[in-house]
């Protein structure tokens, strides 16, 4: 059971680390372990009719599995270091932005060709939005699409199949150092390998945190993001989605002077629940299908909080705020905006009567008696701020989805070749808390596997 090398996690970060070894050096022996299924058994049980809500899983098929978190994301690429994490600062911007090209260039080959690319460079809304306080981001995106993105993941999987070994429903549970390697322990065997690179996700970090610990490897604590879904008639935003589909856009509040973002926005796409570690949030999702296609536009607004001595445990506070959610909801909460505003709780009459009908079977319920006083305060403002781009933001039926939760994870201390301090541990994608995006973090392997490939 010996491997030049493993890969543990098989998210963006291990899927392109495997494939850049297998094309740099396909005499290397490499295995990949996935706590979760292959792609084709990654179904999640809700159907809305029999099981409305989650019924936790022993691996969640949303998060985990072959593609990770994102395989059944909406499917965007955002080429750019303004956002999606700091890989940047430590390879350079020039080779993250190249690194993140040639990962786009991979995804057109193995299926994703035809879908479009977007740009915020040189948009009239950039101006628009600074007119109004609001600050718009550049990026490039490609958009693939939920169910173009699984035909993507799916090339790949059959493309590395036959030159990797594939161990799913195999979590690991310890990685040791050795004199000449590393050894990784599943419940039922171990194996050895010179090279390890561990690319867990968002939904490994309470176990890269034992790993980190157990192996003392430097990490510090990372921001928290924590908001809501806004749920709207797609027409609202039209103007914006149809030109730039993804648009980041930054507001800085009067009254406490927090920032509050939009994120992961998806036209004529449909809400729906993630689970991470037990936790039932929210997310959403878009097809590249038009008939797959709802009429309603949902995006994140999610206010970013960095905490200080002596406090660092920024993930256990949103999970505390996420389970108050489950407690009061069942699961995901929604409100109408309206009800907001005016202190009451939503009602499944007043969610049914409302103009915006939801993609989402969730509790309506009353969003102020989870979300603390000054998150709230700096949501209702920015959906204040940004119906002055686009008129019908702030309606009382717009709908709010609580909460979404953003976790990042500690962030781990690597060089410039993201390894630890243990020469030959590689500490990648999003389970590293350097790279919050599929395009940061399918980089991020990238990277490594060049690294590991010129050694030999």
């Amino acid at each position: 059971m010996n491997y030049d090398v493993i890969i543990i996690g098989a998210g963006p970060g291990g899927i392109f680390s495997a494939y850049e070894l297998t094309e740099m050096r396909p005499d290397l022996k490499i295995a990949v372990f996935e706590a979760g299924n292959p792609l084709h058994k990654r179904k999640c049980p809700i159907d809305g009719d029999k099981i409305k809500s989650c019924i936790n899983c022993k691996h969640c098929s949303i998060m985990s599995g072959f593609g990770g978190a994102g395989a059944f994301s909406d499917g965007k690429y955002n080429i750019t270091n303004d956002f999606g994490g700091t890989l940047y600062e430590y390879i350079g911007k020039k080779k993250a932005m190249d690194l993140m090209h040639y990962v786009d260039d991979i995804n057109m080959r193995f299926g994703g060709e035809g879908t479009k690319l977007y740009t915020t460079a040189g948009s009239k809304f950039k101006k628009i939005c600074m007119q109004n306080d609001l600050h718009l981001l550049e990026a490039s995106v490609r958009h693939l699409g939920t169910d173009i993105n699984y035909v993507v993941l799916e090339n790949l999987y059959n493309h590395l199949k036959e030159k990797v070994d594939f161990f799913f429903d195999c979590a690991v549970e310890h990685v040791k150092a050795e004199n000449d390697g590393y050894t990784v322990i599943c419940k039922n065997n171990e194996y050895t390998c010179k090279y390890c690179i561990v690319s867990v996700g968002r939904s490994g970090s309470k176990w890269m945190e034992k790993v980190c610990k157990e192996m003392t490897i430097p990490t510090q604590s990372n921001r928290v993001d924590i908001g809501v879904r806004v749920e709207i008639p797609a027409e609202i935003f039209s103007h914006l989605t149809d030109e730039l589909y993804e648009s980041k856009i930054v507001y800085r509040t009067q009254k406490y002077g927090d920032k509050v973002r939009t994120f992961c926005m998806n036209p004529k796409g449909e809400v729906v629940s993630e689970n991470t570690n037990g936790i039932v949030t929210v997310n959403g999702h878009s097809y590249e299908d038009p008939a797959k296609q709802t009429g309603n536009t949902n995006f994140a607004l999610l206010v970013s909080k960095h905490f200080s001595e002596p406090f660092k445990d920024s993930t256990g506070y949103a999970e505390s705020i996420a389970r108050l959610s489950n407690m009061l909801g069942g699961g995901v909460m929604v409100q109408r905006f309206g009800d907001l505003i005016r202190g009451q709780r939503s009602t499944p009459k007043r969610i049914e009567e409302s103009f915006t009908t939801p993609t989402m079977t969730a509790t309506p319920g009353d969003l102020s008696l989870v979300l603390p006083k000054r998150l709230l305060d700096g949501i209702i403002e920015m959906i204040y701020a940004l119906d002055k781009i686009a008129p019908g933001m702030a309606n009382d039926d717009t709908l709010l989805y609580g909460v979404e939760v953003k976790f990042y994870n500690m962030e781990v201390a690597v060089d410039e070749n993201l390894e630890c301090c243990h020469k030959g541990l590689y500490i990648i994608g999003d389970g590293s808390g350097i790279t919050h995006s599929l395009s940061h973090a399918s980089a991020s392997g990238v990277h490594v596997a060049r690294n590991i490939a010129s050694k030999y």
